[in-house]
This record gives structure tokens, C-alpha cells and sequence, in this order.
């Protein structure tokens, strides 16, 4: 028995489908986390693990089981605006600090609760922030962050997201 050449044509689109969709997904699972040093005003290093795409913004630290008081995640946004926070999927509690462009902390949150049950309670800062910085909750007072404190951080620039669409078009930002 043989194939109509339509359903040929189908069936090889439909492998060429699958093959993408596997490489995009495994490219997704294995691409290297990267990681920076941030410096809080007392000294103390957190080793920051980065979420830079949307996606890595969009998983965060859900289903982690815990988070060392040295260990943080600092989310960078291609400009500075309101951006929310809400504890989905999280399985401790943590503290949330929202930096401005230069690294200074404009707003935070003490001891963020995992959310239980939908509708989750968003938190979001009062001023524009450029970076988002998760770390264990405690760290706030235990190393007395306050408003207006700056951090110290060095990105690399694979590290910056850049607006797609002038990539696109040959521009960087």
C-alpha cells in the first residue's frame, strides 16, 4: 500500500514539526544558568543565579525547595517600570528587593509567604525598577537593607536582554 503524496508531504511536515519543537526544548532545558556577585552595603556577597528572558522571569524560583542566605535570584528588565511580583508555585518564603538603574533599592517586601491558593497577591514596588533581587527572607533585616542603599553588581553584556525587535533590525540598545 502506498501514501498519497499529500499525505507524504504531511506527514514529512509534521517530522520536520516535531524535530523543531524537540530542539527548541531541549536547548531551553540545557542552556547554561549564569550567575553574578552582588555585594550588599555591609559586604556580604549573594551569589545571584539571573533571570533574563522572559521565561527565566516567568519561572523564577517556583518549585525550588529552598534558597541559602547567600544564594539569590536578580531578574533584569530591559527598562526601568512596575514591575510585579507574586509567589506561585513557591515553596518558601522570601524577601524581595526592587533596584533602580543604578542599583539603588527603591522599594522592598519582608517575608513574601509562598501563595496558597488562587488569586495570588501581587507585589509591586512604588517606584520604577530596572532589577529585581529574591533573596531569603530574613536578609533584609539581617543585613539592614533600607531604601536608597546601593548594591554592587557587574553584568556582562550577554547577560542584558535586549529589545528583540531592534536585534532584528540590527540595532543593539
Amino acid at each position: 500500500m502506498t501514501l498519497p503524496i499529500h499525505d507524504l508531504k504531511g506527514m514529512v511536515r509534521l517530522l520536520f514539526f516535531c524535530l523543531l519543537f524537540s530542539l527548541v526544548v531541549c536547548s531551553a532545558e540545557t542552556r547554561e544558568k549564569k550567575f553574578v556577585q552582588i555585594f550588599l552595603p555591609d559586604g556580604f556577597a549573594v551569589t545571584a543565579e539571573l533571570a533574563v528572558t522572559d521565561e527565566e522571569r516567568q519561572l523564577g524560583l517556583m518549585f525550588r525547595e529552598k534558597i541559602n542566605p547567600d544564594q539569590g535570584m536578580l531578574f533584569i528588565f530591559e527598562e526601568e517600570g512596575i514591575h510585579s511580583f507574586w509567589m506561585k508555585n513557591m515553596r518558601f518564603s522570601l524577601d524581595i528587593l526592587w533596584l533602580d538603574k543604578d542599583k539603588r533599592i527603591v522599594h522592598v517586601e519582608r517575608n513574601v509567604p509562598p501563595g496558597k491558593k488562587p488569586p495570588y497577591p501581587s507585589y509591586s514596588p512604588v517606584y520604577p525598577a530596572k532589577y529585581v533581587l529574591e533573596l531569603k527572607a530574613g536578609s533584609i533585616d539581617e543585613h539592614k537593607l533600607k531604601v536608597f542603599d546601593r548594591l554592587e553588581f557587574v553584568l556582562k553584556d550577554g547577560d542584558i536582554p535586549r529589545n528583540q525587535f531592534l536585534e532584528f533590525q540590527g540595532s543593539v540598545l
